[in-house]
């Protein structure tokens, strides 16, 4: 029994084995997504483990990173609702309100009443949060540019598809 990818020796994923032992151990069962889905599960922890420990180098944490980006996406003046930051993320409003706090009080962000509705907090980059932003996100993507350099430029156009498509039947 070959490991994932199928002919590649120095793998040391067993898809192939963990395939068998299923279709030995529950006979009849489709076992055809193993060896799309493991590789794919083992690929996303391994990934969010690297950005973890970048982000640690870099000096940010994933949930400010998520923050300031999403405000500095936006473009000028850097600012967004509070609302807006919530439907721009995965997370939910008690966790955006946490996070600006956390960010407040570093001094990367400030609050102040928004123009869009009397009820509305703005929150917008300071100058040292655009600073961490901007900072953050240009280390952050050249080491993933490095980490995806293992595939052409066909390759990664291909998996941006395919990992679409599942995303989307996941929706």
């Amino acid at each position: 029994m070959s490991n994932y990818p199928l002919d590649d020796p120095r793998s040391t994923w067993p898809v192939a084995d963990i395939a068998e032992a299923w279709r030995r151990e529950l006979p009849g069962a489709d076992t055809d997504s193993i060896a799309v889905i493991t590789p794919l599960w083992r690929t996303a922890k391994a990934l969010a483990d690297d950005r973890r420990r970048t982000l640690a180098v870099i000096g940010i944490d994933p949930a400010t990173l998520d923050l300031l980006s999403v405000i500095r996406r936006a473009g000028p003046p850097y600012e967004l609702t509070t609302r807006e930051i919530t439907e721009r993320t995965l997370v939910t409003a008690g966790a955006i309100s946490q996070r600006i706090a956390r960010a407040e009080e570093a001094g990367l962000v400030e609050r102040a009443p928004s123009n869009a509705s009397r009820r509305a907090v703005a929150v917008r980059l300071t100058d040292a949060g655009h600073r961490l932003i901007e900072d953050a996100v240009q280390r952050l993507l050249a080491h993933e540019s490095r980490v995806v350099a293992a595939l052409t430029d066909q390759e990664q156009s291909v998996l941006a598809t395919c990992l679409a498509k599942i995303d989307a039947a996941l929706a």
